[in-house]
């Protein structure tokens, strides 16, 4: 058996024992561990090969295992490559062809729906056809340089000949995934990886100084930090249900210079919340609700395969349950920013539309972030005042 042939029966290996509960990159972890005779190179051709497999969503399902991975090389890949040129050589060459010509070449027709199924659950806003096909393409990575240091980022990125583009903003700057960031710019107060929608969902916070801001469901704590930015003088609360996520947040704000802030421990649909608040009143509330994360997909394909729909009603009862026991804290003309990674109309329009039935809020801006036009997630953002 050659050394293809090997990768491709370790993909089929772990595509069959891979049942969902554990992220994909963890999982594969696990696996290499229980197989340290895998060099470098084994590890990221059969990784990429499963990841391959999961971005086909549910084209294909009838077929081998086997034949859907070949097919994912096909249709992922853009350039010929050893793996193809030894399993499938008749269509290696055509990997430079464009999505198109490629499907030509399948046993099953490619569709959008055959790639992603819920296409009648997504927000109004997102272009449907554009919107599946770039699941079968990795997301880039994203910084967002910080305290004018844009200069000296990219003449870092030039020294180690990285490919990047700069935003318009001169603060978002792309890079290819895998880069290794950290090692290439060693001093982190320079910058934040956050992808590219995630910073745009800050041009709705407005900020001035002195006022009162809660990031409500802050978990790591990008968008805090991305306010912090905008206005430092602003009087910050952070809270999240899970301790140890507000203790990663915190190595975070440190590594960032973020000062002057408070942090706690909360879980905001709990039936005693309210009253664990007390009469505190804010300016300004981020409620980055838990969410599907659908928006991240092309980050975590395997999420497709797994994903059941009537989860989306469950994630909407809970952003609803959550916005009701926050809203009561906004102080009068002040503003809710509510945010989901989803593309799922239920997550976005219709959580926005029950705000406005349970409070005088109405949205002011916002609405669908369409990352897949810049290799960025998908996210789904409105200030409602």
């Amino acid at each position: 058996m050659t050394r293809w042939e090997n990768y491709l029966a370790s993909a089929e290996k772990i595509i069959g024992a891979y049942q969902g509960s554990l992220p994909l990159h963890h999982f594969l972890k696990s696996f290499f561990k229980e197989h340290p005779y895998m060099g470098g190179r084994d590890r990221r051709w059969i990784s990429q090969l499963v990841y391959h497999y999961f971005r086909l969503g549910h084209w294909g399902k009838s077929l081998p295992v086997s034949e859907r991975i070949i097919t994912g090389a096909l249709l992922c890949e853009t350039a010929p490559n050893d793996f193809l040129a030894a399993v499938r050589p008749a269509w290696n060459h055509s990997t430079t062809l464009p999505l198109t010509e490629k499907a030509a070449l399948l046993s099953e027709a490619l569709t959008p729906s055959s790639i992603f199924p819920l296409l009648e659950d997504l927000s109004a806003g997102i272009d449907a056809n554009v919107y599946a096909y770039t699941i079968l393409k990795q997301p880039r990575l994203f910084i967002r340089v910080r305290n004018n240091r844009l200069e000296k980022v990219l003449q870092l990125l030039d020294k180690a000949a990285v490919i990047y583009e700069v935003f318009a903003n001169n603060t978002t700057v792309a890079l290819p995934n895998g880069t290794k960031i950290e090692v290439i710019v060693p001093e982190k107060s320079w910058y934040e990886v956050q992808d590219a929608s995630s910073q745009q969902t800050g041009e709705l916070f407005l900020p001035t100084k002195q006022q009162r801001w809660w990031d409500c469901c802050a978990a790591s704590g990008g968008k805090s930090i991305l306010l912090k930015d905008q206005q430092p003088g602003v009087q910050l609360l952070v809270s999240d249900v899970r301790r140890s996520i507000l203790e990663n947040l915190q190595q975070r704000f440190v590594a960032a210079g973020i000062k002057n802030y408070e942090a706690r421990v909360a879980d905001l649909t709990a039936e005693n919340f309210p009253a664990s608040m007390g009469s505190q009143q804010f300016d300004g509330i981020i409620l980055d609700a838990p969410c599907s994360g659908s928006g991240t997909w092309g980050r975590t394909p395997e999420s497709i395969s797994f994903f059941k729909k009537e989860e989306i009603a469950k994630y909407q009862q809970l952003q609803k349950r959550i916005a009701h026991n926050v809203i009561p804290f906004l102080r009068r003309g002040g503003a809710l920013i509510y945010i989901t990674c989803s593309v799922f109309r239920q997550e976005n329009e219709e959580v926005v539309k029950y705000i406005e039935e349970i409070s005088d809020l109405r949205q002011e801006k916002g609405g669908v972030i369409a990352g897949y036009d810049k290799g960025a997630d998908t996210m789904y953002a409105v200030r409602m005042s």
